[in-house]
């Protein structure tokens, strides 16, 4: 029952992807293992519950309406945060990454439908046994839940002591991106670049477009002088491996002229010179060839390009500020662009990082609305946003340790996972909430009622999605890697804040006197 609503929300959102027109990129590849991840979530806890309530002796339909009742809720509320979460993907400056939220929204949208009206409906008419018998997962659960109480101010201040060195740590990643580590080493693609990069010169590169101001202004001998000034300089970098210019093809002109002469192995002294050497040369190329690659029809601008080694979108952008500054106060270059792959990817993920912030905040207040329209309780809206924060921020404490660099994905993933994590926080509240409110507990019996219930639940959805992501994290490209193994261990982290610090965050709401 569970693989065919995987199989019919997949196959919704893929055509609802191709009916849209949207090209599919390997970002956007990654939707159909998300959306079945997530919708195995839904499945799961409407037939634990459903499972629960047949071995407790209740009928098929009794076990299935009861399972909805208390699910329907937590189902909806989840499916609308996660979609919230992905949606908020829309702010990237990363057009695949856009195309992936909204597919992954409308998977999830497809799920949570199919599993509120499609999966009851379904399991109604399929033969099942269950038979009557003492749960033991939910003595488990109750263990875990005793030892909870037990030692809740012990968990309370420690989860916040970790989460506040982490926050530390996280201050150590930086904004960085290297287009050919996107490969695994185990691509040719990857093998081949870094043995060009090893044996011979780089594929990074940065074009200059240096402008003189006038038509057929490239001859005047002091624009020459200051391309060629440029590029002498740029010769001396550590991080250039190579500068291709025009001034060069000149200076090689002029010698060739003067029958090889190393003495004449400097720029032609007039303008009319260099226009009869720039003449002589478009003449002397084979036919159909011309030197748009290297000038435009007006002869007014240049182009230069630097050929690099393989730098981090840091040292990219701070080597393309560096390059403006020079020949800003050394040259009187009228005007100059510059472009390149690396650089454009660069300029990307910083440009990224500061709109999905806004992404972010803005998902994070609609689901803290949500959650406080659906508990119907501004305290516990207010509680949730300390479980729901606390997974990100320790994820990035610990890819601060052990990698630093934020890269395009996982600038992206932050949205998605905020979405994700809401899941655990929503279906332990609601029972937490339904104990206090149906059945007047108190907040010790409310855990210990909440931990039974959805415990098992939120341990087998934990254990699919982390198991999910975890597939998409073995891809050899790196978004989709880099993006999968942040939001395993986001998600992972997740459920031991809510098992461990989010109960212990409740007694001490409730005013629970430590024992």
């Amino acid at each position: 029952a569970t693989l065919i609503v995987i199989v019919l929300s997949i196959m919704t959102a893929m055509g609802l992807f191709g009916w849209l027109g949207w090209t599919l990129t390997p970002p956007a590849a990654s939707a159909p293992t998300i959306i079945m991840t997530m919708a195995v979530a839904d499945c799961v806890h409407l037939l634990v519950s459903f499972l629960q309530n047949m071995r407790a002796g209740q009928t098929k339909h009794q076990a299935m309406k009861e399972s909805l009742r208390i699910n329907l809720q937590p189902i909806f509320v989840t499916s609308l945060t996660t979609v919230l979460g992905f949606l908020s993907m829309n702010f990237s400056e990363v057009p695949p990454f856009r195309d992936l939220g909204n597919t992954v929204a409308m998977g999830i949208t497809a799920a949570f439908l199919l599993s509120v009206f499609f999966l009851p409906a379904l399991m109604a008419v399929l033969p099942i046994r269950v038979k009557v018998q003492e749960n033991h997962e939910s003595k488990a659960m109750t263990a875990l839940a005793d030892f909870v109480i037990k030692y809740r101010k012990i968990l309370l201040w420690s989860t916040v002591v970790l989460t506040v060195g982490l926050m530390a740590a996280a201050t150590k990643n930086e904004i960085n991106d290297e287009f050919i580590k996107y490969f695994s080493t185990n691509t040719e693609f990857r093998q081949d670049t870094d043995y060009l990069q090893d044996n011979m010169t780089g594929i990074y590169t940065l074009e200059y477009s240096l402008n003189s101001g006038e038509e057929n202004g490239i001859s005047r001998p002091d624009f020459l002088a200051d391309v060629d000034k440029l590029s002498k300089w740029l010769r001396t970098k550590d991080q250039v491996e190579h500068v291709f210019t025009i001034s060069d093809v000149f200076k090689r002109l002029n010698k060739n002229m003067h029958a090889d002469d190393d003495s004449y192995y400097k720029l032609p002294g007039s303008r009319e010179l260099s226009a009869q050497y720039l003449l002589l040369y478009e003449m002397s190329l084979p036919y159909g060839l011309d030197l748009n690659n290297q000038i435009n029809t007006r002869k007014d601008s240049t182009r230069l390009v630097i050929t690099i080694k393989n730098l981090n979108s840091q040292q990219s952008i701070a080597l393309e500020k560096e390059v403006n500054q020079w020949i800003d106060n050394n040259t009187a270059i009228a005007d100059h662009y510059v472009a390149s792959t690396n650089l454009m990817f660069s300029h990307i993920g910083a440009r990224n990082v500061k709109t999905m912030v806004g992404g972010t905040m803005l998902a994070l207040f609609l689901i803290s609305l949500v959650l406080i329209i659906a508990l119907r309780s501004l305290k516990l809206g207010l509680i949730s946003l300390a479980p729901n924060l606390i997974p990100a921020c320790m994820a990035f404490g610990f890819w601060g340790l052990f990698n630093g660099n934020l890269s395009i994905a996982l600038a992206t993933a932050v949205g998605m996972t905020l979405g994700i994590v809401v899941d655990d926080t929503v279906h332990f509240l609601s029972k937490y909430q339904r104990a206090r409110r149906e059945n007047n507990k108190s907040p010790e019996e409310a855990v210990r009622y909440a931990f039974s219930s959805v415990g098992v639940a939120l341990w087998v959805t934990t254990l699919v999605l982390v198991a999910g992501f975890m597939v998409l994290a073995s891809s050899d490209f790196g978004m989709n890697s880099t993006m999968g193994f942040f939001t395993a261990l986001t998600i992972a982290i997740a459920l031991i804040v809510d098992f461990l610090f989010l109960p212990a965050l409740l007694m001490k709401a409730e005013g629970v006197k430590d024992a």
